[in-house]
């Protein structure tokens, strides 16, 4: 059958504002219509390009790239009209790339990508124009009955497009489509300009119409039913069969002759899979790139050795020897695959970075097994040292490219990214475009929302979906018999979920990839067509990382690595340390020992918080049992420490071997292998890094590395037909090598089990370097290390709240924040404490933080309110900064009533801190006036109005009513998220004490049943394996913490009270947990404050003189007593001048001794004469 019709207009997901069509289903339902090819014509961009041409190549269908654009007016302020170009040649494809790309760079309007007619003529050659049904401009003119208008647009474009340029008709049922095409079929007859049908697909089957409904809903933020909502959309759009269309069109066969003709006319060829290298610039004369690369290697590796390897060692020839050998053959490696350009574009960016106070990590991924990257400087861990494989990284036996991920600052990376822009020019170098899809928990709130469904129901649906990585709707589904069971019950979160299951995992946003930057030789567009801001900055490829690799590019990964940061900041206040106290010798953290014993006890004690990559909780135990006491143990934890090992039993036999519990055979028990000691004995015989897969290939069957890499690659994919091919080829050459054949099948499936979990080490051996330098810097330079890590999670409040605890473990005093000392950041004073940085203040920004700082530096120290709005740029600092700065305690040093000793601080905090809220307002006012005379120039008649230091500034304010602690301590736990000065539990300590008789820190393991009361400042809920929720809460009485369990029924009875920063008192029996090695307590009572206050006290007590119950106190007091009606016993300890007596209220006066309550009488008849009695 002669092929009768081909799609040349279709939208895909792409497309982002609409279009639902994927490339995969696509593809097939096009084979599966017999339509020998199709096109994709996104709006505005080529993102699909790539992975449209591999899958049509592959099911044997011609792809027909294109796009559909928005062309600008003749006229200045005219409508938008579209235009849809397809490419037939290489030109064209060039073409177009660069229309688009000028498009994005120099066309961004509201939103818009509007491309210039003058754009379009200059790149019309090898394109193909159709002219958008209605939606073109010659159609515009057709509706309008502009005839005269109509003939002059084709005219001018048939010009631009001589003998390729279609009138567009389409019928798919939507407003004007029947009026356009009886207009431009007399056109076409007038003028002779071939006509071509089109159905717009934006879909493939007709009943996807509702979902890509709401996906543009979605898109555009309106929903469903309203009114104003564009519908531009028809169910006819979906991928018509020929036959469909030839019955649609019978009237018009020639428009679909020409789809065919077009399809025929329309050949490119996308280079896939070759690599170009950018150009490196070589500095020498007469040398090329490869002479370059070796002499620089070679420098470098002098450098290294001088440090590595002084003169004096013993067999110093041989040792050296062995690393000239493994540069040469690396060398060889390089240059053969044509990439030393690659190695010395990193190195050259590297040492940018390193000259201009950028810390690099010591590498990461599987560079840090070149030795030639190590004599560059790329990666500062010798291979040879810890057994890393060059192989790993580039195999000789598989051409793919190299790939270095660099670690740098987070703070410096964008200033490199910038560096290598303008070394190989902006228009080469760009980052790269990510695309974000629906995710299942998204996309179930944003379907709710379009369906008009209730906020509580999206909410409560999307929080049934577990929040893993990977997670998907069908997963969740299975999983949670929860989320079935409401879906049964509930019609309408079964639409919603319908709904979801068609939309998830569509296309729905861009974004930029987080650390990779594409350098081409050329510029960019000859490679990609690229999208940017519409200032035009922020370039990215319009082709993700796997599709720009494969049209060429090369990939550079600039990571930014936070823990490289914190290290730099510790090291500054390190070296302010040290150089205030005159010690020359700096630490400089790539020269620690790292054999240090002090680092080993912090980390075998697992105090590993703040420590890189050894945090967790399921890590802190590992480590527990491991007792890591080289740095070849910190390397296996990380590689550990992953959901194979743990579950395979790997890690417990690592553990016993390590403490010779278990003894160490290469690999097993059963069948060992002597030649493998070298290579299994780092990791007491266990298989744990791919490295060692490969030494294993190597040692027994005399694989080359590159081989073996290839096995490795081939047991990861565990393909049964392949793995008894090399099962063979390994048994073969075990035989070559006088190896038992048994004995080799039997380690050979030994391998082929845990090359699954094998990790790798070069990543695994950098990393954990890393890792080790924060546990030195915690165990040598706590308060710096501390303080740096404190600021970069600042903005982050409970891991500040997590952290803060750990320094108050580690016996470091905090400072609370102070407008005349503190920074932005976390800083340490000349006592060695941690002083709080202004910007870990919520509500406090960088631009007020800026503004303190400078003007302390202009002016010296703040000496009160009144001063520091005076001098403070009001602008910069509005009346809510100014409160949060006074709650967090950062103006304490300006009140009236501060006091430098602790103690005296601390009773009068309060009163300073009511002092200073209560005359904010005036400091404003006055701070106002005296700028707006300042500015007429009325200032100076009586030599400054208010010169007169001896002016008491907070006189109007000294008579504020102090702060309660609850507000005291509310305020800062509001600003800091922490409680800095005191404890809740300090209200409370004395009448606790009368039940809860020991502290969280004198608990001891018992049997009985124990009281605890404290404040709940974490709160874990977990399902035990029935699926009953269990409750783990952390009491915290300032003395200690302990983690309090309740079981399914404890927990399902006093969920109410559990909250965090609630009060409570548990009673239950306290052990000894092995896990932390702390204390536990087992719950089997919760009660609030009053309900302990009622279960356990006798009375309330009041003590009045006759004179306070004068009058209308005394129906007052009836009042309040009847507003809290309760259990609790009332009595008075009544006194007039000439009598005293104990009074007892009748039973219909007892009370709730509730919290209010007590607040109440004693502002009425004073603290202390207001309390509990306990039995």
């Amino acid at each position: 059958m002669t092929a009768s019709f081909v799609h040349l207009r279709l939208h895909s997901e792409y497309s982002l504002v609409d279009g639902l069509v994927r490339v995969k289903p696509l593809c097939k339902a096009v084979a599966g219509a017999g339509m020998p090819a199709v096109a994709i014509t996104d709006q505005s961009n080529m993102c699909s390009l790539v992975k449209f041409y591999k899958t049509a190549m592959g099911a044997g269908i011609k792809p027909i790239c294109g796009a559909d654009i928005w062309l600008a007016s003749r006229d200045e302020d005219g409508p938008l009209s579209r235009l849809s170009l397809l490419v037939m040649n290489a030109k064209g494809y060039r073409n177009l790339t660069e229309l688009i790309s000028r498009g994005w760079q120099e066309g961004q309007r509201n939103g818009e990508i509007i491309i210039e007619r003058d754009w379009v003529k200059e790149a019309a050659e090898g394109l193909i124009a159709l002219s958008a049904a209605k939606e073109g401009e010659i159609g515009h003119a057709l509706l309008d009955g502009e005839d005269a208008l109509a003939d002059s647009l084709l005219a001018e474009w048939m010009e631009v497009f001589p003998d390729r340029f279609y009138l567009e008709v389409q019928r798919t049922a939507r407003v004007n489509d029947e009026e356009h095409l009886h207009a431009a079929v007399a056109l076409a007859e007038r003028s002779g300009a071939p006509l071509v049908a089109t159905n717009d697909v934006r879909f493939i089957k007709q009943e996807d119409f509702e979902a890509h409904e709401t996906r543009v809903c979605i898109g555009e933020g309106r929903a469903l039913d309203d009114p104003r909502r564009s519908r531009n959309y028809s169910d006819q759009q979906y991928l018509k069969s020929p036959a469909e269309m030839a019955e649609l069109f019978s009237d018009l066969p020639e428009a679909l002759e020409n789809t065919v003709e077009i399809a025929k006319r329309c050949n490119i060829e996308v280079q896939l899979g070759k690599y170009f290298l950018p150009n490196f610039p070589i500095p020498i004369e007469g040398m090329d790139i490869n002479d370059y690369l070796r002499h620089v290697s070679y420098e470098g590796l002098e450098e290294r050795l001088a440090v590595l390897l002084p003169k004096d060692t013993p067999n110093y020839e041989e040792k050296r020897q062995v690393y000239v050998d493994r540069l040469e053959f690396e060398l060889g490696t390089i240059i053969q695959m044509g990439f030393p350009g690659y190695f010395l574009i990193v190195m050259d960016f590297i040492k940018w970075a390193k000259n201009n106070g950028v810390p690099v990590g010591p590498g990461r991924g599987s560079g840090a097994g070149s030795l030639v990257a190590y004599v560059l400087k790329i990666t500062d861990l010798d291979p040879l040292a810890y057994d890393l494989l060059f192989e790993r990284f580039l195999n000789p036996e598989r051409i793919s490219m190299p790939d270095f991920d660099v670690d740098f600052c987070m703070e410096g990376r964008d200033r490199v990214i910038d560096y290598v822009a303008d070394a190989y020019g902006r228009n080469a170098v760009s980052q790269i475009i990510t695309f974000g899809s629906m995710a299942a928990k998204a996309v179930v709130r944003d379907v709710a929302r379009v369906q008009g469904k209730s906020y509580g129901l999206a909410d409560k649906l999307s929080k049934m979906i577990p929040f893993e990585v990977g997670m998907t709707l069908d997963k969740a589904f299975e999983q949670e018999e929860m989320l079935r069971d409401f879906l049964k019950s509930d019609e309408e979160a079964q639409e919603i979920w319908d709904m979801a299951l068609k939309l998830e995992g569509v296309t729905r946003g861009t974004g930029k990839h987080a650390g990779g930057v594409v350098i081409a030789p050329t510029k960019l567009t000859d490679f990609s067509p690229i999208a940017c801001d519409e200032e035009g900055g922020g370039l990215v490829t319009q082709f993700d990382k796997d599709d720009v690799e494969a049209a060429g590019l090369v990939k550079f990964d600039f990571l930014g690595l936070r823990t490289l940061t914190i290290i730099k900041w510790a090291m500054e206040i390190i070296h302010r340390i040290q150089r205030k106290a005159g010690d020359e010798n700096l630490v400089d953290i790539d020269r620690i020992p790292l054999d240090d014993k002090k680092t080993y006890d912090l980390l075998q004690k697992a105090e590993t918080t703040a420590v890189f990559q050894l945090e967790s909780r399921g890590m802190k135990e590992l480590i527990k049992k491991l007792k890591p006491d080289c740095l070849e143990d910190l390397i296996a934890l990380v590689a550990l420490f992953r959901p194979g090992p743990l579950q395979s039993g790997m890690v417990d036999d690592f553990i016993n071997r390590k403490h010779g519990r278990e003894e160490i055979s290469y690999p097993h028990p059963d069948y060992q292998y002597a030649g493998l000691e070298p290579v299994l004995k780092p990791t007491y015989g266990i298989i744990l890094y791919q490295e060692q897969v490969m030494q294993i290939a190597q040692v027994m069957a005399g694989y080359t590395l590159g081989g073996a890499d290839m096995l490795r690659r081939a047991m990861g994919k565990k393909k049964p037909e392949e793995m008894a091919k090399q099962r063979g080829g390994f048994i073969e050459g075990c035989a070559n090598n006088g190896i038992d054949k048994d004995l080799a099948g039997n380690i050979f499936d030994l391998v082929e089990k845990f090359a699954g979990y094998g990790f790798n080490k070069s990543h695994s051996a950098a990393y954990g370097l890393v890792s080790y330098q924060t546990a030195w810097l915690k165990t040598h330079w706590a308060a710096p290390f501390m303080a740096a890590v404190l600021t970069a999670d600042m903005q982050n409040t409970d891991k500040v709240v997590t952290l803060i605890e750990e320094c108050r473990h580690m016996k470091l005093r905090i400072v609370a924040p102070d407008v005349n000392n503190s920074e932005f950041r976390f800083t340490v004073d000349d006592d060695n404490q941690i002083v709080y940085g202004l910007g870990a203040i919520k509500g406090v920004g960088e631009g007020p933080v800026e503004a303190i700082t400078e003007c302390r530096a202009e002016g010296g120290p703040f000496k009160d309110l009144f001063d520091f709005c005076d001098r403070i740029d009001l602008k910069r600092i509005n009346k809510r900064t100014l409160d949060a700065l006074i709650r967090a305690g950062a103006l304490d040093r300006l009140g009236p009533y501060f006091h430098e000793e602790p103690k005296a601080y601390l009773a009068d905090i309060d009163r300073n801190r009511a002092v200073l809220l209560a005359s904010m307002e005036e400091a404003i006012k006055a701070a106002e006036q005296t700028s707006r005379s300042h500015d007429s120039g009325h200032m100076d008649l009586f030599g400054g109005l208010f010169a007169e230091p001896e002016a008491d500034v907070y006189a109007n304010h000294r008579k504020a009513k102090e702060l309660t602690l609850k507000e005291r301590l509310k305020g800062e736990k509001d600003t800091l998220g922490l409680y800095l000065t005191g404890h809740p539990i300090d209200e409370y300590e004395g009448e606790v004490r009368r039940f809860a008789r020991q502290r969280i820190v004198e608990l001891k393991p018992a049997r009985d049943t124990q009281t605890v009361a404290g404040l709940i400042v974490n709160l874990r809920v977990m399902k035990n394996k029935r699926g009953d929720k269990m409750g783990f809460v952390t009491l915290d009485d300032r003395s200690g913490r302990i983690e309090a369990s309740l079981f399914a029924e404890a927990f399902a009875a006093n969920q109410g009270l559990l909250q965090t920063d609630a009060m409570v008192v548990i009673e239950g029996e306290v052990s000894q947990d092995d896990f932390s090695g702390g204390l536990r307590l087992r719950a089997k009572r919760v009660m609030g404050l009053e309900e302990a206050r009622t279960a356990l006290a006798e009375s309330l007590r009041l003590k009045v003189a006759a004179d306070a119950l004068k009058g209308d106190r005394l129906r007052w007091l009836a009042e309040l007593c009847g507003r809290h009606r309760g259990n609790c016993p009332v009595t008075v300890d009544y006194s007039s001048s000439d009598a005293r007596a104990l009074l007892q209220f009748g039973d219909d006066w007892r009370i709730d001794p509730a919290d209010a309550l007590i607040q109440a009488l004693r502002d009425q008849f004073g603290r202390d004469n207001v309390f509990l009695n306990y039995r």
